[in-house]
C-alpha cells in the first residue's frame, strides 16, 4: 500500500497511450531499457528525429558527429547476432549491428499494402526472417488492427518543398496508433480501413511506392505504412547512398515486348531508376528493381508485369502469411 501514492502520481504525470506503450515493452522479448527510451523519443518527437536522421533539420550538422558516433557504440554492443549485407540478407560473416537492422521498410505492392490495413483479427507473426531479412525488427503482431491514425509523413515535412499531401503515414495498430494521436492531435486523425485503402490507392496513383516499416525501438515490429517518393523519403535516399534500409517486394517487373511500345512512362514512374528505354523497348535493371508494382500500373500498353524473383526473398502478403503459420 505504501507504493500506491507514488504509483498515482506516476499515472497522473504520464499519458495513458504513454503507460500502455510501455507495458507493452515490458511483455516483449529482448527490448531494453535502451531499446524503450528510443522508442518513447521515436515517437513522441518524430519530426525532429527524422529531420535530423535526413539532414534537413537546423541542429542536425551541429549533432551529426555525436549521432554517428553513438550509432558506431551502442548498436554493436546491444547485439551480436549477423547483420543484413549490402542486399538486405542476413550475412554471417558480417558481425557488426548496423542502423539499417534495427529501422528499415519492406517494399509491398498496392494489394499486399491494403491487406496490412484490412485484417479484422489480432495478428501475431513474430519472426519473418524469410520475409524480413533483418536480425531486428521483423515480426508483425497486431493488436486491434482497425485503429488507424493518418499521419503528416515526418519525411515530407522536414522539407522544403514537400510532395502533397502530407497525411499519407498510417500508424497500424496498438500501442502505437494511440500514442500517435494522444501526443499529435494537430497532425493527425483516426481513420478507418476503408479510407487508409483509400490514401493507398491516391498514393499509388501519385507514383508513390507503399512500405512497411518495421523498427526495433518500436518494439521490434511492424508499426506503420509509409507512402514514400525518391524526393522526400529518408530511408529511399539512405538505400540510393549503399544503406540497405528496404527489402525488396520479393518480386521483379517484366516487360512483355510485344505490347510494349518504348514511350518511357514508366523510366518516369519508377522511384528506384531501375526502368530505362534502350532502343524499341524498355529495360529492367534487376538490381535496382525492388519489386514495388508502380510501373505496372502506370503503363498503359499493359507491358509491365509482376514476377515473382526467388532471389529478392518472400513477399510480405498477410494474408498468406496467417494460414501459413496457422497450419
Amino acid at each position: 500500500m505504501k507504493n500506491s501514492p507514488q504509483k498515482s502520481g506516476f499515472n497522473r504525470l504520464v499519458s495513458p497511450s504513454t503507460r500502455a506503450f510501455f507495458h507493452e515493452g515490458s511483455r516483449t522479448a529482448d527490448y531494453s531499457a535502451f531499446d524503450r527510451l528510443h522508442g518513447y523519443i521515436y515517437a513522441r518527437w518524430p519530426y525532429l528525429y527524422i529531420g535530423i536522421g535526413t539532414g534537413e533539420h537546423r541542429v542536425a550538422k551541429r549533432l551529426a558527429p555525436i549521432l554517428t558516433a553513438l550509432q558506431r557504440v551502442l548498436p554493436g554492443s546491444r547485439n551480436s547476432k549477423p547483420a543484413a549485407s549490402s542486399n538486405g540478407r542476413l550475412d554471417p560473416d558480417v558481425s557488426t549491428y548496423t542502423y539499417a537492422d534495427g529501422y528499415h521498410g519492406k517494399v509491398v505492392p498496392l494489394a499486399a499494402a491494403a491487406q496490412l490495413v484490412t485484417v479484422n483479427e489480432p495478428v501475431r507473426l513474430p519472426d519473418l526472417e524469410q520475409v524480413i531479412p533483418y536480425v531486428r525488427a521483423r515480426g508483425i503482431i497486431l493488436q486491434n488492427p482497425d485503429h488507424i491514425i493518418a499521419l503528416e509523413c515526418p519525411c515530407r515535412s522536414s522539407r522544403e518543398n514537400p510532395c502533397l499531401p502530407l497525411d499519407v503515414c498510417l500508424i497500424v495498430g496498438e500501442p502505437f496508433a494511440s500514442f500517435v494521436s494522444e501526443h499529435h492531435p494537430r497532425r493527425s486523425r483516426w481513420i478507418s480501413s476503408s479510407e487508409a485503402v483509400a490514401i493507398l490507392q491516391a498514393e499509388d496513383e501519385r507514383g508513390h511506392v507503399h512500405h512497411a516499416f518495421f523498427k526495433d525501438a518500436m518494439l521490434g515490429r511492424f508499426y506503420a505504412i509509409c507512402n514514400c517518393c525518391a524526393c522526400c523519403c529518408g530511408a529511399m535516399q539512405s538505400q540510393q547512398r549503399g544503406t540497405p534500409m528496404l527489402a525488396s517486394s520479393g518480386y521483379i517487373s517484366q516487360v512483355d515486348e510485344e505490347l510494349c511500345i518504348g514511350c518511357g512512362t514508366c523510366t518516369e514512374t519508377c522511384q528506384f531508376g531501375a526502368l530505362s528505354v534502350d532502343g524499341l523497348y524498355a529495360e529492367i535493371d534487376p538490381q535496382l528493381c525492388m519489386g514495388c508494382g508502380i510501373c505496372v500500373s502506370h503503363c498503359d500498353q499493359e507491358a509491365l508485369s509482376m514476377v515473382l524473383e526467388p532471389s529478392k526473398g518472400q513477399p510480405l502478403e498477410l494474408m498468406q502469411l496467417i494460414e501459413e503459420f496457422a497450419g
